[in-house]
C-alpha cells in the first residue's frame, strides 16, 4: 500500500480524535480538527459516528496508531509480530518498538515539529546517532545512544525555528535533551507509561489475533 499524501487533518476527523500529526499547529486555534471535528467528506457536517462493531473498535484503534507513526501496514504488522514473539507484554512490547523508531525519538526529543518532518529530517541525513549519520527512520535507538542534529545542520533556519518553538517543550522521563545544542541522550527505554496519547493497545492485539 502506498503512503498517504492527502490532509493529515483529515485523518484525525476520520479517527474522531486529534492524532497531533502537525506539531504545534495542533496545539493553536489553528488545528481543522478544533475548527471541523465532523468527518469528512459532504455529508460529514451533522452527521453522527455509527455505532461501531467490536472489530471495528479493533480496526479503528489499529488505523490510528498506524498513522499516528506514519507506518504503512505491512511495517505496522512486522513490529507486531516482533513484539508478539518477544517475552514481555505484546501490546507493551509493541508501544515501545514504535516509539523506539528513529524518526519518533527525533520528534519526542524536540528536533521537529510532527514525526513526518523528522521522518523527512532522518531521510536527509540531518540526524547522527553516537555521532554516525543514520538515513534510516525505522531505525532502532538503543539505551545510551546519542541522537544529535547534525552540526552543518542545526544552524539552518529551519532548525533555528524549530528549536525556538520547542524551546519550553519538557523531554520525555527517558531521555535528557540539549535543544539549544541539538543533542539528546536515551538514559532508559521508554515504557507503556511514556506514550502521550490515548491508546488502547489491546484491540490492536485482539484485531492481529483474529
Amino acid at each position: 500500500m502506498s503512503r498517504y499524501t492527502g490532509s493529515v487533518c483529515k485523518l484525525c476527523r476520520t479517527e474522531g480524535e486529534k492524532l497531533y500529526l502537525k506539531g504545534a499547529r495542533c496545539y493553536s486555534d489553528k488545528c481543522a480538527y478544533e475548527r471541523k471535528p465532523s468527518t469528512p467528506g459532504e455529508q460529514g457536517t451533522g452527521r453522527r459516528r455509527r455505532k461501531t462493531s467490536e472489530y471495528g473498535l479493533q480496526l479503528r484503534e489499529k488505523q490510528k496508531v498506524r498513522r499516528i507513526y506514519g507506518l504503512q501496514e505491512n511495517k505496522f504488522h512486522k513490529y507486531f509480530v516482533e513484539a508478539e514473539n518477544d517475552n514481555g507484554i505484546t501490546g507493551e512490547v509493541f508501544l515501545q518498538l514504535l516509539e523506539r523508531r528513529l524518526d519518533s525519538v527525533v520528534y519526542r526529543m524536540g528536533f521537529a515539529r510532527s514525526r513526518n518532518e523528522a521522518r523527512q529530517f532522518v531521510l536527509h541525513g540531518h540526524i547522527e546517532v553516537n555521532g554516525e549519520r543514520i538515513n534510516i527512520p525505522s531505525y532502532n535507538v538503543k539505551e545510551d545512544d546519542k541522537i544529535s542534529v547534525r552540526e552543518d545542520s542545526k544552524n539552518k533556519d529551519t532548525f533555528q525555528e524549530i528549536f525556538d518553538i520547542n524551546s519550553n517543550l519538557t523531554p520525555p522521563e527517558w531521555a535528557t535533551v540539549d535543544l539549544e545544542n541539538g543533542e539528546g541522550t536515551v538514559v532508559s527505554l521508554p515504557t507503556r507509561e511514556d506514550i502521550e496519547y490515548p491508546v488502547e493497545e489491546h484491540l490492536i492485539v485482539e484485531f492481529y489475533s483474529r
